[in-house]
């Protein structure tokens, strides 16, 4: 099997207080703190006109049921309709106590760049796909009927389900598919894992093969901050070890 993307070991690079920072960027702002966002149909034809949405285009992801369409967070009418939008995090940042309150249901302590993720930029509530889970529980983004997911909940609940234990739940991927991080392996790589996939056969390593999505959790988060896609990266590496 092939480990070469893993050869050579991440270190930091200084540049995390920039990299913090762009994460805050898009966390603050409604209109690029998930992959896509809501803008209202009316809004849309009053200000481009009743066509806009019929061209012919490929950032569009979905319409709504309440007057609205989901856009590409890219998208230009994203930018617009959210130009003066308050900025502030869906989920304020913990507190170092709380961090370490997680970490002791957890039982290890996390990755520094993940604390400074929570401490600094939002107790979650952004990020690809679903979002990163929230390390506290209780968290209810307005409008919502259930809470956030809670990383350390999901932890507790995976590890019944044999999950690994030095495996914690980042976000979901959508239908069975959860990003995880392995708070164990040299640089903390991001593991895209297949609730409904197969186990791990006999002496194979669970940190093996077409799991391995980026090799380190700043490779991952730097994706996200530039705007990329990181699913780009995880099915290629998915591909390039099956």
């Amino acid at each position: 099997m092939d480990h070469s993307p893993y050869d050579t070991p991440e270190t930091g690079d200084g540049d995390d207080d920039a990299l913090i920072e762009r994460l805050r960027a898009r966390a603050w702002d409604p209109g690029r703190r998930f992959d896509a966002a809501d803008v209202p149909v009316a809004w849309l034809t009053e200000r481009y006109g009743g066509g806009r949405l019929d061209q012919d285009r490929d950032d569009i992801v979905s319409y709504g049921g309440d007057g609205t369409v989901q856009l590409e967070a890219g998208a230009e009418e994203v930018a617009a309709y959210y130009a003066d939008a308050p900025r502030g995090p869906l989920f304020p940042p913990v507190t170092p106590a709380e961090v370490e309150r997680a970490e002791r249901r957890i039982g290890r302590p996390l990755p520094e760049l993940l604390r400074r993720v929570y401490t600094e930029v939002a107790d979650g509530g952004f990020g690809p796909d679903s979002g990163l889970a929230s390390l506290t529980g209780g968290n209810r983004p307005p409008g919502h009927l259930s809470d956030w997911p809670c990383a350390v909940d999901l932890h507790e609940r995976n590890r019944t389900r044999g999950v690994p234990a030095s495996w914690l739940h980042l976000a979901y991927g959508g239908r069975t598919m959860e990003w995880h991080l392995s708070s164990t392996a040299a640089d903390n790589p991001v593991l895209l894992h297949d609730a409904d996939d197969r186990e791990p056969v006999r002496d194979e390593d669970p940190h093996d093969g077409p799991r391995h999505a980026s090799p380190s959790l700043r490779r991952w988060l730097r994706t996200r901050a530039d705007g990329g896609d990181v699913w780009t990266e995880a099915l290629g590496r998915r591909s390039g070890h099956e």
